[in-house]
């Protein structure tokens, strides 16, 4: 992978929505609940927001970016707080059965080749660990996919791929469509042209203004999410046997050996 991602994400400072900051938070407290007193790895965790919630609920925390620059901006707002490793999460530098818990979020579509870290998470993972998983909900008519982006996963998929790697997956919606702004649902007709016409732009400068239209007044993104970062909004299960068209993201938890609770 040649990509830094740098420009591609979004790192504290930088201006955001208040429904991104909250969704960031409740995909860090969903996995919390299986962090608790386990060791646990982050792959691609960027520059570290949610870092210190996960490490607050572990036994152990390492984390990892394939980004030296943005491990740069974690590592200096944690110091030695959190054992940060760069590493490419196709090829992992840890030995077998090494964590109970490895998160990915927001990044699994990055990954060239999916199987590879799929199978490099088997390997990490001990005896019933958890592979957890938060992406962009791929099955919405009016889905955006990022650039430089590979392949993203829906229900439908996770459920086929992870099952041919030994895992046993569970499925909840996180924002629901029915709970956004009115012009954000007025808009998604428009958003879906945009897209089929390649309109959106990809610049983060361009976005920005994209999103100050939508959603009005932006936030600074916090370095750090903390419980005072967003109120705890349980998601909703999901079935695994369709495709989920009412949710802008979908959690996965896949487990080795037995399904996750």
């Amino acid at each position: 992978m040649s990509q830094d991602f740098v420009s591609l994400t979004e790192v504290a400072g930088d201006d955001v929505s208040a429904e991104q900051i909250e969704r960031m938070a409740r995909r860090y407290f969903w996995a919390g609940q299986y962090c608790k007193d386990r060791d646990v790895l982050e792959v691609a965790c960027g520059s570290g927001q949610g870092v210190g919630y996960l490490a607050s609920q572990a036994r152990s925390m390492t984390a990892g970016d394939y980004s030296a620059p943005l491990l740069e901006m974690a590592r200096q707002h944690y110091g030695s707080r959190v054992r940060f490793e760069q590493f490419d999460a196709q090829q992992m530098p840890f030995p077998d059965r090494s964590f109970d818990v490895v998160v990915i979020f927001e990044a699994i579509y990055y990954i060239p080749d999916a199987d590879r870290f799929f199978a490099e998470a088997r390997r990490v993972l001990r005896p019933g660990g958890q592979l957890l998983i938060a992406t962009a909900n791929k099955d919405l008519f009016d889905f955006n996919p990022s650039p430089h982006s590979h392949q993203y996963f829906g229900v439908m998929e996770f459920e086929r791929t992870l099952a041919a790697h030994g895992f046993t997956c569970r499925y909840w919606g996180d924002t629901p469509l029915e709970g956004v702004s009115l012009i954000q649902r007025v808009l998604r007709p428009i958003k879906a042209l945009a897209v089929k016409f390649n309109l959106i732009p990809d610049s983060m400068a361009g976005k920005k203004l994209l999103k100050r239209l939508v959603f009005g007044g932006l936030q600074k993104m916090p370095s750090e999410i903390t419980e005072a970062s967003a109120p705890r909004v349980a998601p909703i299960p999901l079935s695994a046997g369709e495709p989920d068209r009412a949710h802008k993201v979908l959690f996965c938890a896949a487990s080795l050996g037995q399904a996750p609770s």
